[in-house]
């Protein structure tokens, strides 16, 4: 770089500095700011402080030509944008109190305009690791070959990256926490033994787990209530783990796993779950969804509904205008996937024959589950990394960190809603919920 260059990149500088220091007694942050050439806002930032670090200057330049939450998560994946001394959590802290209309009447708008300015034609920089999947939320046709593309893009990344953060028996599912102090390890056996109690589970019936991921609830089943459980899944490298695991465990006479979309299943079953495998139906596909439940489930079985949810004014606005995180969550994470909230789920479970007994909210325990995969991911970050690349385990860190915020702060819900088939006679459970507290 020549000397006039120099210069002028030095005068970018020391404007955004001007404008990093306003922005921070504007909003009362306690958050420090590492910038690209080692000098740091304030001057005097201790090197303990929890910060925010910007790689490059091309960092400004994108974000002020394309302000957006897709920009952000680039530049976050490609660590260009980064936090010391702290997580995600730290960050979601120093949210600015004040209302969007405060913030915009007390900046200083010349200052802010002259920083734009400057910023305006320099390079972006890069690498942009995400612009290269876009396209992956257009696939909500519903029928097998998207669903299984959908499924195969979340969870087959790779068995071991998902063990470096769930537990044991690899549950990738809101756990239960009988006392919110216990490991991630019980909480999920406790969950396990929560589904079996509800579906009140006797020796020789039939079980169908939709969505089985790695085993875990058909082999618990089969091994302590006696059931014969059938799995299914579209993922090809849970399919793989989970019959090595029936195997290890000596219940090829008890546990089947399939590879096929829960839609072709022809038997019928005494008791069916879906643990956290309706997210990936989207709404188009609903109906088949519910008919093809209705139609497996043996008069007098049980079906237990377990998905997570949107409050329904989020929903509703939804319709109406795409949230950005949304869309984001669905492109990068989650393609085809989509929530509902409780009373579409619970209008569309009588809508479709069943009668609904118990619904209960787990929400405090997926943001403690998220957290506990945040936490331990993190831990194993150098190992995710050799497995699925920088990139990626970056943005399932933040993706797993804001999940945990998302549930702490009641964006999200999740509920299990227990069902069975309508009668016009008695349902066949107790009289009180007695059993499941035991």
């Amino acid at each position: 770089m020549n000397a006039p260059a120099n210069r002028k990149a030095a005068r970018r500088l020391e404007t955004f500095k001007r404008l990093l220091a306003h922005i921070r007694e504007l909003l009362s942050l306690d958050l420090g700011i590492v910038l690209w050439d080692g000098s740091t806002v304030p001057a005097n930032l201790k090197p303990s402080a929890f910060s925010l670090v910007i790689a490059d200057e091309g960092v400004i330049a994108a974000l002020i030509r394309r302000p957006n939450l897709d920009t952000f998560l680039n530049l976050w994946v490609a660590a260009r944008i980064d936090v010391r001394n702290g997580t995600v959590f730290d960050l979601f802290k120093q949210w600015p109190k004040m209302r969007t209309r405060e913030i915009r009447r007390g900046l200083n708008k010349k200052l802010a305009l002259a920083t734009a300015m400057k910023f305006l034609f320099v390079p972006r920089g890069g690498p942009w690791p995400l612009e290269n999947i876009r396209g992956h939320e257009a696939r909500k046709d519903g029928s097998e070959k998207a669903n299984k593309e959908n499924i195969q893009y979340h969870y087959d990344l790779s068995n071991a990256f998902y063990a470096l953060f769930l537990d044991p028996e690899m549950v990738y599912s809101c756990a239960y926490f009988r006392d919110w102090n216990n490991d991630l390890a019980t909480a999920q056996h406790d969950k396990l033994d929560m589904i079996c109690r509800k579906l009140r589970l006797q020796p020789g019936e039939r079980l169908l787990d939709i969505g089985c991921g790695w085993g875990a609830l058909v082999c618990h089943a089969a091994k302590h209530y006696g059931v014969r459980a059938v799995g299914v899944t579209l993922a090809e490298e849970q399919f793989k783990f989970a019959k090595e695991k029936i195997s290890r465990l000596g219940l090829e006479d008890k546990v089947t796993i399939e590879l096929r979309d829960y839609s072709l299943i022809e038997d019928e079953f005494d008791k069916i779950a879906s643990i956290g495998m309706f997210e990936h139906v989207g709404g188009a596909n609903y109906p088949t969804y519910f008919r093809t439940i209705y139609r497996m489930l043996k008069p007098g079985g049980l079906y237990l509904h377990h998905s997570i949810a949107l409050r329904s004014r989020d929903y509703e606005q939804l319709q109406k205008k795409k949230i950005p995180a949304i869309i984001a969550t669905e492109r990068y994470i989650f393609p085809g996937g989509a929530l509902d909230h409780l009373g579409m789920s619970v209008a569309n479970l009588e809508r479709y024959g069943f009668e609904v007994h118990d619904v209960e909210a787990w929400r405090e325990h997926y943001e403690r589950t998220t957290r506990h995969w945040h936490d331990r991911l993190s831990a194993n970050r150098a190992a995710a990394e050799r497995e699925v690349g920088s990139a990626k385990t970056r943005l399932w860190i933040l993706y797993l960190g804001l999940s945990s915020i998302g549930f702490a702060r009641g964006s999200f819900g999740i509920f299990q809603t227990l069902t069975s088939k309508r009668t016009r006679g008695p349902s066949g459970l107790p009289s009180t919920r007695e059993y499941l507290y035991r």
